[in-house]
């Protein structure tokens, strides 16, 4: 009886140590797995744009020499007199044609010709007896360069003493710009009436300049034509330079 106990407690006593070596044999198989784990992850490149150590990235696209290469400035830069761009900067802006022929800067901006530095006149010069046009020629009488760029404001003063304003023909404005001494002219346009029956009696234009408040007034060209239709049917067109 005694010695059936002992063998007993001896199977149990084997049973234990069996199962003490299974667990420890399945602790260090868990700790193995993540060292393997840790060592892969760390030795695997990083793929989240972060920085590099040859041209690093910042989120941005890579380059084939390894990292985002820094996009040129954007926006419009800011033009300097005579029509130069500022260093880093993306794009010029159109000011710069003005400037690049030379016309006066304030803050990067051509300042226009004022009324009172302009001599202004208008002449006939119709080229047939059909159409009907004349030319308003504006001198920079100034001492510095400006803009003349647009279309002037143009009113027919009629012998009944009213006014009525002349519509803008469909052109594009070109650039303008005047030294001292150079010459703008813009050109009024109508049909002339051959029949004697001209519903029209105009005296006197009223010319205010491109961007300008000031109004001159000026006589009607002796041995214009008559205007055929309305004062409606006459039309302004842009200023260009004589040259």
């Amino acid at each position: 009886m005694k010695y059936t106990r002992l063998t007993a407690l001896a199977a149990v006593g084997v049973a234990a140590t069996l199962s003490l070596t299974a667990c420890g044999s399945s602790g260090s198989g868990k700790d193995s797995s993540a060292k393997g784990s840790s060592a892969s992850s760390s030795s695997s490149p990083s793929t989240d744009g972060g920085s590099s150590t040859d041209g690093s990235s910042f989120g941005g696209g890579a380059t084939s020499d390894g990292g985002s290469k820094p996009q040129g400035g954007s926006g419009s830069a800011t033009v300097q007199a005579g029509g130069a761009a500022e260093s880093g900067s993306g794009q010029s802006t159109g000011a710069g044609g003005d400037a690049g022929n030379g016309a006066t800067t304030t803050g990067g901006k051509v300042t226009f010709c004022k009324t009172a530095n302009l001599a202004i006149d208008a002449r006939d010069a119709a080229p047939d007896t059909v159409s009907g046009r004349i030319d308003v020629t504006m001198v920079n009488r100034g001492s510095t360069t400006c803009s003349a760029t647009g279309f002037a404001g143009v009113d027919i003063k009629d012998a009944d003493h009213t006014s009525s304003p002349v519509e803008r023909g469909r052109a594009e404005p070109r650039i303008t710009v005047l030294k001292p001494g150079d010459a703008a002219v813009f050109d009024i346009a109508y049909d002339i009436d051959n029949s004697g029956n001209s519903l029209t009696s105009p005296t006197d234009l009223l010319v205010t300049p491109p961007n300008e408040t000031h109004t001159v007034s000026l006589k009607w060209p002796a041995g214009a034509g008559k205007i055929k239709g309305a004062y409606t049917d006459v039309q302004v067109y842009p200023t260009h330079t004589t040259k």
